[in-house]
């Protein structure tokens, strides 16, 4: 029974089944992915939503998602395309090749966008398109950016990696408790991701700071600790923290996380990372 390599998952899937992150599927013996060039969200957003704020601050990016994902988090904003799709997503998907959305991209230049992030869902679930779409954007001379919760094979990332320039990568807890009843994730494996990617491209790392998950000062100390430790292989670049606040979302509905504790953690986080810091409230 052939097996997935994408993530921690390891899907093993018969003919015609579809894997836990609703992305991929076993045709003619191996595992594909089913949304390859389906879009269900495409934007024209500020780079700093992504967020980025240290690459090409004030610019554009064609945003872009399918459907999909390989965490199950209950407060996922995304949830109608990251997993429930069919269920309660009505708007169905767009077809587009890769060079199509690289025109696309191409065509909005003279708004301020610099390139292409793909985002919304988990992007790695479909890693094929985002290669494909990735030379084809650059070939325009034009820049990419990748948004993912981190969940891929080391395999997948190699294959990647090389076509990324910009990344923004969620570390969503310091607990591997926390990744693994929670989240359903595995945060080795990011880590291993964001260790790999900051060595070539240019990085910065989200946590979302939920209430009574991972919102412990010694958590965020360690994981502070640990992004400052990590060495891009250049000599010249650090990577960003941007802590985020929690609101209710999906499934989980414990109240948003306060603004004062953002800004404690905020100063925790400070003590380890000597270099630039940001935080969004």
């Amino acid at each position: 029974m052939p097996k997935c390599n994408v993530c921690h998952n390891h899907c093993s899937l018969e003919e015609g089944q579809i894997g836990l992150c609703k992305a991929r599927i076993c045709r003619g013996g191996e595992v594909v992915a089913r949304n390859y060039g389906h879009i269900t969200s495409i934007a024209l957003d500020p780079i700093e939503k992504k967020p980025l704020n240290l690459f090409y601050p004030g610019s554009n990016i064609i945003s872009v998602g399918s459907y999909g994902c390989n965490l199950r988090c209950p407060f996922c904003q995304n949830h109608e395309i990251s997993y429930d799709f069919g269920k309660e997503y009505p708007y169905g998907y767009r077809e587009m090749s890769p060079k199509e959305l690289a025109e696309i991209a191409l065509e909005y230049k003279y708004e301020g966008n610099i390139g292409v992030a793909f985002t919304y869902n988990e992007p790695l679930v479909g890693y094929e398109f985002v290669v494909d779409a990735a030379k084809e954007v650059h070939e325009r001379g034009m820049k990419t950016v990748l948004v993912s919760n981190g969940c891929v094979s080391a395999e997948v990332a190699q294959q990647v990696i090389p076509h990324i320039d910009a990344m923004n990568i969620d570390l969503k807890g310091f607990t591997d408790s926390y990744y693994k009843d929670v989240l359903g994730g595995d945060r080795k494996m990011v880590m291993d991701f964001i260790s790999m990617a900051a060595k070539t491209s240019h990085v910065e790392v989200t946590t979302l700071v939920v209430p009574g998950y991972n919102d412990a000062e010694d958590e965020i100390k360690e994981l502070s600790k640990w992004i400052a430790s990590l060495d891009d292989g250049r000599g010249k670049e650090k990577v960003a923290l941007h802590l985020s606040r929690y609101f209710p979302r999906f499934k989980l509905e414990r109240p948003a996380t306060d603004v004062g504790l953002i800004y404690r953690l905020r100063d925790v986080a400070k003590k380890e990372l000597d270099h630039v810091f940001t935080g969004n409230c």
